[in-house]
């Protein structure tokens, strides 16, 4: 199907972006990598009036280091996200997590921040996100706001990111040997997350010090396994440990039923892949 007219405007600037997002209304979106947006204008479930394209900012790209904390561009690619050194050293979990998203086309093109504006609750960035306690750098005809992960995602396709505003980049406070692990259930390669886990943990003296532990698909928005953070912290990393705190996976959590799996099925796959993915980030075998 062809999309429906629009008008294209492409900018250099970040407070170009706004003012055209502010004078466009409400209809207006912005084209980024393109990854999300071109398959729903192709098949007519969003017919924006106008498209902003922001691919010629360069300020909206790559990873830079800011003391405690990384600084993630919203148009840096998944390609570069993953083959980064800074996100390697202190943000693990979201290269791993990056890494099963799509095919490496879709990484070439895709961004990080277009994957987290577009807030589907099964994609695999934004439980990531969360579970490392980044902050979004959002601007908008107010000048530039930060909100926390934690609080950016609103409900099904829906965030923090108003219309007539841009997220300019992520802030991750750095986690500097913490061990990692992004596990991923799906019927086919390149598929979208029936669930997901991203788990990440700092183990002192073979102890459990902290652990983050969020849901993806498991409702609207990514769910943070709280119950299970509990239960491991402070306790010895042994599989017996993780195991009987991944049996609180599901608790809090919402997921549907669909023609994947039934929500039984599902709350069953978070205790499971809970198990592996705490079980991996914290360097044990299973």
């Amino acid at each position: 199907m062809i999309p429906s007219e629009f008008d294209y405007l492409a900018v250099s600037t970040v407070e170009e972006a706004v003012q055209a997002l502010s004078r466009a209304g409400e209809d207006a979106k912005i084209l980024a990598g393109g990854q999300s947006l071109v398959p729903v204008l192709r098949l007519r479930l969003a017919t924006p009036t106008t498209l902003v394209d922001i691919n010629k900012i360069n300020e909206l790209r790559g990873v830079r280091d800011d003391g405690d904390t990384i600084e993630i561009g919203a148009m840096t690619t998944h390609h570069d996200v993953i083959n980064d050194p800074l996100v390697g050293a202190h943000a693990a979990l979201l290269a791993l997590a990056t890494q099963t998203v799509g095919d490496p086309q879709i990484r070439h093109r895709g961004t990080v921040g277009g994957a987290l504006v577009h807030g589907d609750p099964a994609g695999d960035l934004p439980a990531p996100a969360v579970a490392l306690e980044a902050e979004m750098i959002i601007a908008g005809p107010g000048g530039r706001r930060t909100v926390p992960a934690a609080e950016f995602f609103v409900d099904l396709f829906t965030t923090a990111v108003g219309p007539d505003e841009v997220l300019v980049a992520v802030r991750i406070p750095k986690k500097t040997g913490w061990g990692a692990h992004y596990e991923k259930f799906n019927r086919i390669a390149q598929a979208w997350s029936m669930v997901a886990v991203a788990a990440t943990v700092r183990i002192e003296n073979g102890s459990i010090a902290e652990a983050r532990v969020v849901l993806t698909n498991m409702g609207s928005i990514p769910v943070r396994a709280a119950t299970v953070e509990q239960a491991l912290t402070g306790l010895p990393a042994t599989t017996e440990t993780i195991r009987a705190a991944a049996l609180h996976a599901a608790e809090g959590t919402s997921p549907i039923s669909d023609g994947n799996a039934d929500t039984d099925y599902r709350e069953h796959l978070a205790r499971v892949l809970t198990g592996r993915a705490v079980t991996a980030a914290a360097g044990l075998t299973g």
